[in-house]
């Protein structure tokens, strides 16, 4: 109970101070314990902040993994969910995901470590559904999947910045745009 509490806590303050502008005096504050508290549960902020990062991707992977596993779908269908997924969950859990995107470059290259391997287990992931929709016909065959996994990540990633889900846009329009520009483009075919 204590361990959600502070990473809640950290999560707000992390967010709304920055990485580095918040202390582990100011997450003690915050929640009316000592530092002891803290360091019971959490060697260092690093650490605290390394686990905020695993929770977040691992929570994207366990969703990624049910998407890829559907027999019923194609994958156009499926590359789809796995947008809808992500800016769905930039909306779900937005303070997370902005320090996901955000304040990694504080963690120290050993904290890195891990979380990079779920990143590239989750990058791999997209990748390997866009190579089998090429082998199988259902995606255009000149295109770099490893370029093509690059551009939909990046895309769909950086709407954590200005995507609002309260707007004009639902999040399922933007997934729905955002995959009808990678799989159609934008230029009208003429006959």
């Amino acid at each position: 109970m204590m361990r959600e509490k502070i990473i809640d806590t950290s999560i707000r303050l992390f967010d709304e101070k920055g990485y580095m502008g918040t202390s582990v005096q100011d997450i003690v504050d915050s929640l009316g314990v000592t530092k002891g508290t803290f360091y019971y549960y959490y060697k260092s902020k690093q650490q605290l902040l390394t686990n905020i990062h695993l929770d977040y991707i691992e929570h994207l992977i366990r969703q990624q993994e049910i998407i890829l596993n559907d027999p019923c779908k194609e994958h156009h269908s499926k590359l789809y969910d796995m947008v809808y997924m992500i800016i769905r969950n930039i909306r779900l859990n937005k303070r997370s995901a902005r320090i996901f995107f955000r304040e990694m470059r504080h963690l120290s290259e050993g904290h890195l470590k891990e979380i990079k391997r779920k990143r590239n287990i989750f990058r791999a992931n997209v990748q390997s559904l866009i190579e089998d929709g090429i082998e199988n016909g259902e995606f255009k065959d000149h295109l770099r999947p490893d370029i093509l996994t690059f551009g939909i990540l990046g895309m769909t990633n950086w709407s954590y910045y200005w995507f609002n889900p309260e707007g004009e846009v639902t999040e399922e329009e933007l997934a729905r745009t955002f995959v009808d520009i990678v799989l159609k483009g934008a230029i009208v075919q003429s006959e």
